[in-house]
């Protein structure tokens, strides 16, 4: 190393050795006994205040054995209607031939009105095409035709309630069905 780099070395060491001493802090040392006097004294805990807890009161709960308001309400079955006697269809009256057939099995094709009185034109499930008034019968639960409009036919079945009575149901077969 020449003379010049080694002075120039000497001279930046000598900088740096007079500058460490403004880095420290006169403060340091009064700062390091108070930390080990709070280290050997470290005083009370302060005290949180908490707020105050309310008494505990039970309550009676008397709507257990109530539905709960979060499920569904099942409908009430209504119990069957027990009918009538009266209602009971003529079993001794010639049946229809399409009587023979349940009201699912026939089909409208359509209607037609001829001096003033509708007829409806019902085919059964051989293909047959029938053509009835009303009065006329059919279904397998006793329909009698009560109307006949242009689009349906509204009928009025009797069937038995299961127990022992007989109840009326209105009912209907419409074009397109």
């Amino acid at each position: 190393m020449s003379h010049a780099n080694r002075l120039s070395a000497a001279l930046v060491a000598a900088l740096l050795l007079l500058g460490l001493p403004g880095c420290a802090d006169p403060q340091i040392g009064m700062l390091d006994r108070e930390l080990a006097e709070i280290r050997s004294n470290p005083g009370a805990t302060p005290r949180v205040e908490l707020p105050d807890i309310p008494d505990y009161e039970a309550l009676s709960y008397d709507e257990a054995d109530r539905r709960s308001p979060f499920i569904a309400r099942m409908p009430e079955t209504e119990p069957p209607p027990r009918g009538s006697e009266e209602l009971a269809p003529d079993l001794t009256r010639p049946r229809e031939p399409l009587e023979a057939f349940g009201l699912g099995q026939l089909d409208l094709v359509g209607t037609l009105t001829s001096g003033g009185q509708p007829s409806a034109l019902v085919r059964a499930p051989s293909g047959t095409v029938h053509r009835l008034r009303v009065g006329n019968h059919m279904g397998s639960d006793f329909g009698r035709i009560v109307s006949i409009t242009s689009s349906s036919v509204q009928l009025v079945e009797v069937v038995p309630t299961g127990r022992g009575g007989w109840i009326e149901r209105t009912t209907q077969l419409t074009l397109n069905d």
